[in-house]
């Protein structure tokens, strides 16, 4: 695949990101937000760093105050060439010295939020990958603070996808179903799994993957587990095969499941197959503005189990999808949030019958303003390769 690259984002990108996050985060009652490098961070501030150590690295965000972010001064260097450095102030800290005590002066100058002695103080967000040693030295060094992770108190906040983001997800998602395309014309009898397998790892990076996060090739009986481990298992002639992969490139992901046949599949196999492929159907008319995120997973679960095999569709419909490939928004009965324009998920029912067989189909939805549009485009019909 060719095409122009994609024009980096600037400064002011993240200065708005910050911004907004600080903001979601006094509406929801947080005193403010504490970042550790992980994909949050990435987000919001275009950083990552070399090496994640036990050197505390960590964003502080509050509203109505600069951001700062607080680094080991031997890793200042790179954290003031990252793209989003001119829009917040960087702090750093040497050995020897205590980088929660600067952090707590960042966020608590006036020792305001550590609450009456013995009583309850501020609910800080956090990261959610951010290690139980620093959480500890944050919540020695604020002593009654109370700490909420971003995915719980901040689920939405990746969620929306200004034009940029969406395009770059666009461009992931073709260069996966290039993969696609390119995959189904090799050979699949008589190779391993791990072989198809690391074909198509190869063809997302030749199409502009920097990171394959999974590449699942699971076949005949194997395709019954969702999560199926790629392994040496042989492919052979009448198998049904289930494609999974995905990565990272340009910093967003994408993630498509075909299930493709090699040789003539029986009619079970292809009535199968089609049930799964209306289902899919089914859970992408019902994306539209408004409307709840379960009702997604509900629209493709009652064709599924209308057929007889609801028993056999095992994991929720959809996730959401943008600088990690599993992230809110979740399809899923019981999640009530409305889907807005600018979400991103996946819509991959499926069936799985235990010793036999499996049938998954996924594409990455994005949310219109009066509907949705799919963002893998490769044939849903079953695909018969070699």
């Amino acid at each position: 695949m060719t095409g122009t690259a994609p024009a980096p984002f600037t400064a002011d990108d993240y200065r708005a990101r910050m911004e907004r996050a600080a903001r979601q985060a006094a509406e929801a009652g947080l005193a403010g937000l504490l970042v550790a490098p992980g994909p949050d961070l990435v987000w919001l501030t275009g950083y990552t760093p070399t090496a994640v150590t036990e050197r505390l690295t960590l964003l502080v965000l509050a509203a109505g105050r600069d951001p700062v972010l607080v680094v080991p001064t031997l890793e200042a260097p790179d954290a003031e060439r990252a793209p989003g450095a001119r829009a917040l102030t960087l702090r750093d800290w040497t050995d020897g010295k205590d980088p929660y005590a600067v952090t707590a002066a960042l966020l608590d100058p006036e020792g305001l939020l550590r609450g009456p002695k013995g009583g309850g103080g501020a609910l800080l967000g956090i990261s959610d990958n951010t290690w139980a040693l620093h959480l500890l030295g944050l919540q020695k060094a604020l002593p009654g603070t109370s700490y909420a992770s971003l995915t719980e108190a901040l689920p939405m906040l990746r969620a929306v996808k200004d034009a940029a983001e969406l395009d770059l997800l666009a461009a992931a998602g073709a260069a996966a179903d290039a993969a696609f395309e390119e995959i189904r014309q090799v050979a699949f009898a008589g190779r391993r799994e791990s072989d198809v397998a690391a074909d198509l790892a190869a063809l997302l990076r030749r199409f502009g993957h920097s990171r394959v996060d999974f590449t699942i090739v699971a076949s005949g009986p194997n395709g019954a587990n969702p999560h199926h481990e790629v392994g040496d298992r042989v492919i052979e002639r009448g198998d049904m095969v289930v494609l999974d992969f995905g990565g990272l490139k340009d910093g967003y992901g994408s993630d498509t499941s075909r299930t493709v046949h090699v040789g003539e599949p029986t009619d079970e196999e292809r009535r199968v197959h089609d049930l799964v492929r209306e289902a899919q159907e089914a859970g992408f008319r019902a994306v539209r503005p408004g409307v709840a995120c379960q009702e997604v997973d509900r629209a493709a679960r009652a064709v599924i189990a209308d057929a007889g095999y609801g028993e056999y569709f095992i994991h929720r419909t959809g996730h959401g999808i943008g600088v990690t490939t599993h992230e809110p928004p979740y399809m899923i009965e019981g999640e009530e949030r409305p889907l807005v324009p600018g979400m991103c998920f996946s819509v991959e029912p499926g069936v799985y019958l235990p010793g036999r067989f499996g049938v998954r189909i996924e594409d990455i939805v994005t949310v219109t303003g009066d509907g949705g549009r799919r963002l893998n485009n490769t044939a849903r019909e079953m695909v018969i390769v070699d």
